[in-house]
């Protein structure tokens, strides 16, 4: 198997030698350790350790502690199989102990990450420490066509880890130069799957979300044991990516309370941590982009987020986060100066020239096996454009291809360019302004 070292540049968080070093009360510790065995029926000290994602000599010492209030019992039986490992049981105490704790919160599990050991673990991981260079960025984005200065403007705002507006009219490849930007991070960073503020637990790590580093398996017979490289209530991933539309509202960016599971879902950008916020479409949300930009001052300004819990207690969480904001709209047209202020770097995404549009397509009729045709290339440059002023946007090439592409596969012919496609594919990317009768 091949498995993924930690990134050598990041820090990884220490896994704890002792249950002080865990950083949550011995009852909390105790009560996930009831709860996980009745929701799990794990018996094994190494199966609990994997559950509850700490070393076995401490999940020994929860056992022990658990047996001396007589909430957990030896079975009396050895696991040949599991390195001649006692088995452990809830007693009925145990299980009235662990209903109980149940019915206060059903998280059951890794153990949760205390908030201010996670602050210090965000340092050592910071998303404003990353240096990339113009080859690194140049490599993520190869697949694209960009103009020259474009990468010189980019490569400052990301290693800032700041925020940046992207701007300019719709089809030019934000969300592609968004995504590049991410691929070019490349590194990996630590994830908690949960974390503890004043005795609330806060779940972080979504797979959805979060992508993680294949995991190192120990072998229970050998001497060296891997587990212990880092703090296993971390999900060793690539940096996250967080990407919101249209769908984006303020109570997004809200801690969520399940009432039934009386735990706490970080929001996106809890989530997102140590890598980007991505919200595309600035401009189409219910909310007005002023008001969205305005929930993100204090987080931009002194990189802090708050927080509130259902008591209406208010803490601090870390925001190191690089925030891209992206729309079809004109900065002015959408925000006022202050807000403007706020956002670090503003990039204006432009169209392509004509030399460019003709590089984009032909390198997607090649990737679409299309062959290319003078004379309907002609057609388009020289008939069609002309007629939207010769705007050309980067979306354009991939459309009429797809287009052409979908009547040859019907009409089953083979894939062709002509100026009659071209025409029909066209009529397919605008609509005509005409008046329906009702």
């Amino acid at each position: 198997m091949n498995i993924q070292t930690p990134t050598p540049n990041v820090l990884a968080p220490p896994a704890p030698r002792t249950l002080a070093e865990v950083g949550l009360s011995l009852v909390m510790m105790r009560d996930i350790l009831l709860k996980t065995m009745f929701r799990t029926n794990l018996d094994l000290a190494s199966a609990l350790s994997r559950a509850v994602s700490l070393p076995v000599l401490l999940v020994q010492e929860l056992i022990d502690l658990a047996r001396q209030q007589r909430l957990i019992e030896a079975t009396g039986t050895l696991h040949a199989t599991s390195g001649n490992e006692m088995g452990f049981q809830l007693t009925d105490a145990g299980k009235a102990r662990a209903l109980d704790a149940l019915s206060q919160s059903e998280y059951y599990g890794a153990m949760p990450v205390p908030l201010d050991d996670y602050k210090v673990q965000v340092k050592r991981q910071s998303v404003r420490d990353i240096r990339l260079t113009r080859d690194q960025l140049m490599g993520a984005m190869g697949h694209l066509i960009l103009p020259p200065d474009l990468l010189g403007n980019l490569g400052p705002a990301i290693t800032s880890g700041r925020s940046i507006l992207m701007y300019g009219p719709p089809g030019n490849g934000k969300s592609s130069i968004s995504n590049g930007i991410r691929d070019a991070m490349g590194d990996k960073i630590y994830v908690p799957r949960a974390l503890e503020y004043a005795g609330q637990v806060i779940t972080v790590y979504d797979p959805i979300v979060h992508s993680a580093a294949e995991e190192a398996v120990d072998d229970p017979n050998s001497l060296r044991r891997t587990s212990n490289r880092f703090d296993n209530r971390y999900v060793f991933c690539e940096r996250p990516t967080v990407i919101t539309g249209g769908e984006l509202s303020l109570d997004m960016l809200d801690l969520k309370y399940n009432p039934t599971a009386r735990t706490y879902q970080a929001p996106l950008q809890l989530k997102s941590t140590g890598g980007i916020f991505i919200v595309d479409d600035l401009g189409r949300q219910a909310e007005p982009p002023q008001k969205l930009v305005n929930r993100w001052i204090v987080p931009l300004e002194e990189a802090k987020d708050i927080l509130a819990l259902q008591s209406g207690e208010k803490f601090t969480v870390p925001f190191d986060t690089l925030v891209i904001f992206s729309t079809n709209f004109h900065p002015n047209e959408i925000f006022d100066g202050a807000a403007l202020r706020r956002i670090f770097f503003k990039i204006k995404i432009d169209g392509p020239d004509q030399e460019n549009f003709l590089k984009i397509f032909a390198m997607v009729a090649r990737a679409k096996k299309m062959p290319l045709d003078e004379v309907a290339l002609r057609h388009l440059m020289k008939v069609k454009f002309p007629t939207i002023q010769d705007n050309y946007a980067n979306y354009m090439p991939k459309f009429l291809i797809d287009q052409m592409i979908a009547v040859c596969e019907f009409e089953n012919i083979p894939y062709q360019m002509t100026p009659d496609l071209i025409d029909r594919a066209w009529g397919n990317m605008f609509v005509k302004e005409e008046k329906i009768a009702k």
